[in-house]
């Protein structure tokens, strides 16, 4: 079996934590949050809370581990010690699934036992975020109140008193109903609006055929994508940019919506007016950040864009890379949808997979010349 047969199996496999359900809900209280797009929101807290690509590489993977076993709420009694045998005998199952999967699984461990530099970092983004997911709700549930309150005063979120009392001072301020003061109200503004990104629909349904996918979870899928196909990149590719740039290359959606490629015979796709409204869209969310820090996440956005870096033409790939794979594993996907054929599939989307990662677009395209086939 091919490492790309085993890579593309994980990462098929992978997109099951988008059906595992968490005790949070989106701010907008629509839904319970799950497991990818949390994956994905803490990577973004990292990102823009200067964690650094190793330490923003553990959160990718950090739940993997739930497709088995599960979320355990904080809230609630758990016996630790099976939930952690559990969780090990899983990530052995699934980081085994990859070739030379061993790295994976020893980051995972890593970050589970907290002790490195980059670990703790991660770690507390993953303590943060589910704080914030409630306090930046316009209408936060009262008993998710009350699991914040006691989280923040004896839990597991207590530490970050002495860690980062900052993020903490902020939180109390929230809890109180209080605006957040200081260098910490833009970050937070622009994260609480993220949250957004989870309510964006895509064409493209999860692997199982279910429902379809959003750009939170999608973004999360692509940014594993880049981590475990690091090997595909052409010379010069530096992966932790590339995540960097997945994790973030959706946000605009928030103004502008999903525009699916294959809609109006291809037509509708990066079209003058969605460039316009994604490049107003882009101005107005980094906008919320610091100078500096919002500049800098606008021009990897735009760097994206662009698709001219090698950084670029890679993520790029692995953009187009991902719907063919949900496509494929969930027998046609949008292209039944939108009765795309496979020369409308090389055109719109094999070239430019092609461009970045040919060794991939030559994986899938045999998988799909067998759907067209059919």
């Amino acid at each position: 079996m091919s490492d790309l047969t085993l890579k593309f199996a994980f990462l098929t496999e992978a997109d099951r934590l988008k059906s595992v359900d968490r005790a949070n809900v989106l701010m907008d209280l629509s839904r319970p949050e799950n497991s990818a797009e949390h994956s994905w929101h803490v990577a973004l807290f990292a990102l823009v809370m200067g964690a650094s690509d190793r330490a923003i590489a553990m959160i990718l993977i950090h739940d993997l581990v739930e497709i088995d076993v599960g979320d355990h709420p904080i809230h609630l009694v758990h016996d630790a010690a099976a939930v952690q045998a559990a969780e090990d005998a899983a990530a052995q199952r699934l980081f085994g699934m990859l070739p030379e999967g061993e790295a994976l699984l020893a980051l995972w461990h890593e970050f589970e036992a907290g002790v490195s530099p980059d670990a703790r970092m991660a770690k507390r983004m993953d303590h943060v975020q589910p704080l914030f997911q409630v306090l930046g709700s316009p209408q936060p549930l009262a008993d998710h109140l009350i699991i914040v309150r006691d989280n923040m005063d004896g839990g597991r979120a207590a530490r970050l008193w002495s860690e980062w009392p900052e993020i903490m001072q902020a939180a109390r301020a929230m809890l109180d109903g209080q605006p957040v003061q200081g260098p910490l109200a833009g970050p937070l503004a622009f994260l609480a609006e993220a949250d957004r990104l989870k309510s964006v629909w895509r064409a493209s349904t999860l692997c199982d055929g279910s429902r379809r996918e959003n750009s939170a979870e999608h973004s999360w899928h692509l940014a594993l994508y880049a981590l475990v196909m690091a090997g595909e990149a052409g010379p010069g590719v530096q992966i932790g940019r590339v995540i960097r740039m997945l994790i973030l290359h959706d946000l605009v959606e928030i103004d502008a919506g999903d525009v699916p490629i294959h809609a109006q015979n291809g037509q509708a796709h990066h079209s003058v007016a969605q460039m316009m409204a994604e490049d107003a869209a882009a101005d107005r969310l980094f906008g919320m950040l610091p100078a500096p820090l919002g500049a800098e996440l606008r021009a990897l956005w735009a760097e994206f864009e662009a698709n001219e870096t090698a950084d670029a033409v890679f993520a790029k790939a692995l953009d187009r890379a991902q719907p063919v794979m949900q496509n494929i594993a969930s027998g046609g996907g949008s292209w039944i949808e939108y009765q795309v054929s496979y020369a409308q599939l090389v055109e719109r989307v094999g070239l430019r997979i092609q461009r970045g990662a040919p060794a991939v677009w030559s994986w899938l395209d045999e998988s799909a010349r067998i759907y067209f086939a059919g």
